[in-house]
C-alpha cells in the first residue's frame, strides 16, 4: 500500500541510509588492507580474502534475498539484515586474528546482499507509482556514489583514526535505521510462506555463485588455471551452475525463479546491467590505483578527486526522475549515458605522467553526469514488465548481475594488465641500448647529474641505469592504463544498440536500481 506524506519521506530516507550501509562497505575497506596486514600479522594474499569473502557472500545471497523476502516478510527480513549487518560491523572492528575478521565479513556480506533487493522492494510498496520516478533516483545515486565515496572515506578514517572504525562508524547509522524500519515500514504479504524450501536450490546456488565470484577475486593473482584450487572451482561454478538452472526451471517452487527470463525487457535488461557494473566498478577500480601508483596521490587525495563527478551525479538524479516521469524514453537516456562513459574514457586515455586535478576535473564530471542518466533508466527498461512476487526475483537478479559485472570488470582488467603491461615493456626496451642517440644522450646526462651530487662514477652509472629502468616502468604503466581505459569505454559503447531491443513505453513506471 503506498504512503503518503511523513512516513513516506522518512521511509524512503530509511531505505537509502540502510542500503548506503553496504554500498560504501564495499570499497571502504580497500584502503585499509596495508593497516590490517600490519596489525593482524597477514601477508596482502591472506589480507585479500577480507575483501574476497564479503563479495562472495554478497553475491550469493542476492539472487535469493527476492525468496527470503516473500518468505519471512520483506519488513522482517530487512529489519534483520540490518541487525546483523550493524551486529557483524562491531565484530569486525573487534576481530583479533585474520580468521576472525575473514569469518565475520562472510557473515557482514550475506546481512549486506539482503539489504539492497528489499530495500527496492520496500520502496516501490511505499511510493504510488506515478511519483516513484524522485524516490527511485534518490535511492540509485547511492549505488552510484557509494562505491566512489567509498575509498575517501575509507583514507579519512584510517588517516586520522585506526582500520577498525572503518566498521565502527556503521554501528549508529544500523542503529537509527533499524529503529526507523521497526517504527515506519509496514509488513507486506509473505508470498512463500508455508511453501516448501528449495534446499538442493540453495545448495548449488551458494557453489555455483560463490565458486564464481573467487575465481574471479583471485584468479588473476593466482595466475588462473596454474593453480589446482582455482582450476576446481572454475569446474564447480560450471557444473553446478548447470544442474542449478535445471533444478530451477523443473522444481514448482524455486529458490530463484529464471522463468521471469521468458520477459524480453528483463533478459535484455540483465545484459545492460552486466554493463553497467563493469563501467561502474572497473572505472572506480583502475583510476584510483592509476592516480596513486603512477601520479604519486595518496588514498584521500584521490577520493577528493572523484567527489566532484559522485556530486554531479546527485545533483542530476532528481532532474532523472523528473524526465522519466515526464516521457522521455528510457532508451534514450541510457544511450546518452553509454556514450558519455565513452567521452570520460576517451578523454583519460590521453592522459601523462604530468596529469593533474585540472586534467580529470572536467572528464570525471562527465562521468558522474553519464551514471546519473543510465543507472535508474536501465533498471526501469529491465523491471517495467515485471509484476508482484516476481519484482524481488527480479530485483535479486538484476543485483546480482550488476556485481558480477564488476568482478568480471575486475578481473578481465588486472589479467589485461598483466599481459598488456609486458607487451609494451617489450616494445619500449629495444630502445634502451647503447646505439640509440636518445637513449645515450639521456643516461650521459643522467650519469652526470649525479656526479654533480658527489656520487662516483661507477655508482653515478648505477643510479642512471635505475632511473632509466623507472622511467620504463612508468611509461609502461602509462601505456597499459590509457589503453585500458578505452578498452572499457568500447565496451559500454557496443552496448547502445542492445538498450533499443528493449519496447518502448511511454511514462514507464521508474524502478529502483541498486548496487
Amino acid at each position: 500500500m503506498a504512503e503518503h506524506g511523513f512516513r513516506k519521506w522518512i521511509i524512503t530516507f530509511t531505505v537509502i541510509t540502510a542500503a548506503l550501509l553496504e554500498l560504501i562497505d564495499t570499497t571502504i575497506v580497500n584502503v585499509a588492507i596495508p593497516h590490517i596486514m600490519g596489525n593482524l600479522g597477514a601477508t596482502l594474499d591472506d589480507a585479500g580474502w577480507v575483501v574476497t569473502s564479503y563479495a562472495v557472500a554478497n553475491v550469493i545471497i542476492l539472487p535469493m534475498s527476492g525468496w527470503l523476502g516473500d518468505r519471512f516478510g520483506r519488513k522482517n527480513y530487512f529489519l534483520a539484515s540490518i541487525l546483523l549487518f550493524t551486529f557483524t560491523s562491531f565484530l569486525c572492528g573487534n576481530a583479533h586474528t585474520l580468521t576472525e575478521l575473514i569469518v565475520f565479513r562472510v557473515i557482514q556480506g550475506l546481512a549486506g546482499g539482503g539489504l539492497l533487493s528489499t530495500a527496492q522492494a520496500i520502496l516501490m510498496e511505499t511510493w504510488p507509482r506515478e511519483e516513484i520516478g524522485m524516490a527511485t533516483a534518490l535511492f540509485g545515486l547511492g549505488a552510484v556514489v557509494g562505491p566512489t565515496v567509498g575509498p575517501t572515506i575509507g583514507g579519512f578514517i584510517v588517516d586520522h583514526f585506526s582500520w577498525p572504525y572503518i566498521f565502527y562508524v556503521n554501528i549508529p547509522v544500523g542503529a537509527v535505521a533499524a529503529f526507523l524500519v521497526s517504527t515506519f515500514v509496514r509488513e507486506s504479504p509473505k508470498y512463500a510462506k508455508g511453501q516448501p524450501i528449495d534446499w538442493w536450490g540453495i545448495l548449488l546456488l551458494a557453489l555455483g555463485v560463490g565458486s564464481l565470484q573467487v575465481v574471479l577475486e583471485k584468479g588473476e593473482q593466482e595466475d588462473w588455471f596454474s593453480k589446482t584450487y582455482i582450476a576446481v572451482l572454475a569446474l564447480t561454478t560450471i557444473v553446478s551452475g548447470i544442474i542449478f538452472l535445471w533444478r530451477e526451471l523443473s522444481t514448482d517452487h524455486p529458490v530463484v525463479n529464471f522463468k521471469i527470463l521468458k520477459t524480453r525487457s528483463f533478459a535484455i535488461g540483465i545484459v545492460t546491467t552486466f554493463t553497467l557494473g563493469f563501467a561502474l566498478y572497473g572505472s572506480v577500480f583502475i583510476f584510483p590505483v592509476f592516480c596513486q601508483n603512477l601520479l604519486g596521490f595518496s588514498a584521500q587525495q584521490t577520493g577528493f578527486l572523484l567527489f566532484p563527478g559522485g556530486l554531479a551525479t546527485i545533483c542530476m538524479m532528481p532532474f532523472v526522475g523528473v524526465m522519466l516521469k515526464r516521457g522521455v524514453p528510457a532508451q534514450f537516456m541510457s544511450a546518452g549515458g553509454f556514450i558519455m562513459f565513452f567521452v570520460f574514457t576517451l578523454m583519460l586515455a590521453n592522459s601523462t605522467l604530468n596529469s593533474g586535478y585540472s586534467d580529470f576535473f572536467f572528464p570525471l564530471i562527465i562521468r558522474g553526469v553519464g551514471m546519473s542518466i543510465l543507472f535508474v533508466p536501465l533498471t526501469t527498461l529491465a523491471l517495467q514488465d515485471l509484476k508482484g512476487p516476481d519484482i524481488g526475483q527480479g530485483t535479486g537478479l538484476n543485483n546480482m548481475m550488476r556485481q558480477l559485472g564488476g568482478s568480471f570488470g575486475i578481473a578481465i582488467i588486472t589479467t589485461l594488465i598483466h599481459l598488456k603491461s609486458s607487451v609494451v615493456r617489450n616494445a619500449l626496451i629495444p630502445y634502451v641500448n647503447p646505439y640509440n642517440p636518445a637513449y645515450i644522450q639521456e643516461n650521459q646526462g643522467l650519469v652526470q647529474n649525479f656526479i654533480g651530487k658527489g656520487y662516483g662514477p661507477l655508482v653515478a652509472q648505477q643510479m642512471a641505469n635505475q632511473a632509466v629502468e623507472g622511467r620504463i616502468v612508468k611509461q609502461t604503466m602509462l601505456i597499459t592504463y590509457d589503453n585500458l581505459y578505452l578498452v572499457i569505454g568500447l565496451f559500454t559503447l557496443f552496448c547502445v544498440p542492445i538498450i533499443f531491443l528493449q519496447k518502448f513505453r511511454k511514462k514507464a513506471p521508474v524502478m529502483a536500481g541498486a548496487h
